[in-house]
């Protein structure tokens, strides 16, 4: 008893219970504590980029080389991000079926989990813009005025006035964005896919992404009519003021010719 007491009276006797105290919770909680979620996350992570790389290899890196570098035939892809392979592989533009001056958008080739593991295997290769989350672009609670500026500032040049679309140079052209989704579109001003420019948060901030969302959502997709009556196409106001000016004066020039061809037969009787 008295070697015992003269341990416990010694100056390191403190520690050496902290030690052992540490030791034994570690243990349990190792023994014990659930699987650490994270790197749960990060096992599924590993496997969906695992998956990925193999959809890449048999769907596009013939193309886009071995291991994303690009070729002749296609662009390289380190650094285009998880958004940009949403972008081109969830609207079917990818796979390109054949080379041209644009790639149309068309059915899709990928279900949404293989896209998903496709875009986590090309994130792996080099950091880009992120898919982004329902809440980043769902319109609900959009600035639809706003965004109605925005798009007819940043936009409309290309896609007209509501998002019909309209022909470019070489062969090219901007889609119509009728029944586009959110995502997509979102993905796309995150992106700049072929001729468009990108915009990203440094340029236009995401409030503003979700504000030309809502607009579109609005105009694009049919959800309200025309407050102006018949709105020829929506291809802004150049293209329905000359549609009026041919169309319109020129009925207005045949029924005053017709009138005054009336009246002078009428007086010739």
């Amino acid at each position: 008893m008295k070697k015992l007491s003269a341990r416990r009276r010694h100056p390191l006797a403190a520690l050496v219970v902290l030690l052992f105290a540490l030791a034994v919770t570690g243990g349990l909680y190792a023994a014990f504590a659930p699987a650490d979620k994270a790197q749960a996350d990060n096992t599924a992570q590993s496997l969906a980029i695992e998956e990925g790389k193999k959809i890449y290899a048999v769907g596009c890196a013939s193309c886009h080389g071995t291991g994303g570098q690009g070729s002749s035939d296609g662009p390289p892809l380190v650094g285009v991000g998880s958004a940009a392979v949403d972008f081109q592989v969830g609207t079917g533009r990818m796979p390109a079926q054949q080379p041209g001056a644009q790639v149309p958008r068309k059915k899709k080739v990928y279900t949404q989990a293989e896209i998903d593991q496709l875009a986590a295997y090309i994130a792996s290769l080099g950091a880009g813009p992120i898919t982004p989350t329902e809440e980043q672009y769902n319109p609900a609670g959009g600035n639809i005025a706003k965004g109605g500026d925005l798009f007819r500032t940043n936009c409309a040049q290309c896609h007209n006035f509501t998002g019909k679309g309209g022909a470019l140079t070489g062969g090219k052209f901007a889609p119509n964005l009728d029944d586009v989704d959110p995502k997509h579109i979102y993905e796309a001003m995150q992106t700049g896919p072929q001729n468009m420019p990108s915009f990203p948060d440094t340029t236009m901030p995401e409030k503003d992404k979700k504000d030309i969302i809502a607009y579109l959502d609005t105009v694009a997709s049919k959800k309200s009519e025309s407050p102006g009556g018949l709105e020829l196409g929506g291809f802004g106001p150049v293209a329905e003021g000359l549609f009026g000016w041919v169309f319109g004066l020129g009925a207005m020039v045949a029924v005053a010719i017709w009138v005054a061809a009336r009246t002078a037969k009428a007086k010739k009787s």
